[in-house]
């Protein structure tokens, strides 16, 4: 089942810093061994309900395991900084659904949950 990463990213006064552009440099050859798939990365982000500032990163990996060890791995610790220290960022691991998922079905599972 894939995982996918997302990053809420912002840039502190919208102008990318020296830092940032070498991170962008080389995010992509950590992420090669990991059989990671950049899905997506938009500067502008087309909002149709609420707020969203900022842009958006989503990365395709083949499982959660997998994305944390790209994401522990020496090679992504060794630029991690140059993203951390320079742009706001919210990470996210999320696991996409299996072929049976309805979302009827996830919502008859929190009912259950809840004793319904």
């Amino acid at each position: 089942m894939s995982t996918y990463l997302i990053n809420h990213l912002r840039i502190p006064g919208g102008v990318p810093t020296e830092e940032s552009l070498r991170y962008l440099e080389q995010v992509q050859a950590t992420t090669e061994a990991y059989g990671a798939k950049w899905l997506a990365v938009d500067a502008e982000v087309q909002v149709i309900e609420g707020a969203w500032p900022g842009s958006v990163v989503l990365i395709e990996f083949p499982d959660a395991e997998t994305a944390k060890a790209w994401y522990n791995s020496p090679e992504y610790q060794a630029i991690l900084s140059l993203r951390t220290a320079h742009t706001i960022n919210d990470l996210i691991l999320v696991d996409s659904v299996g072929p049976e998922f309805t979302v009827a079905g996830y919502a008859q599972q929190i009912r259950t949950l809840l004793g319904q």
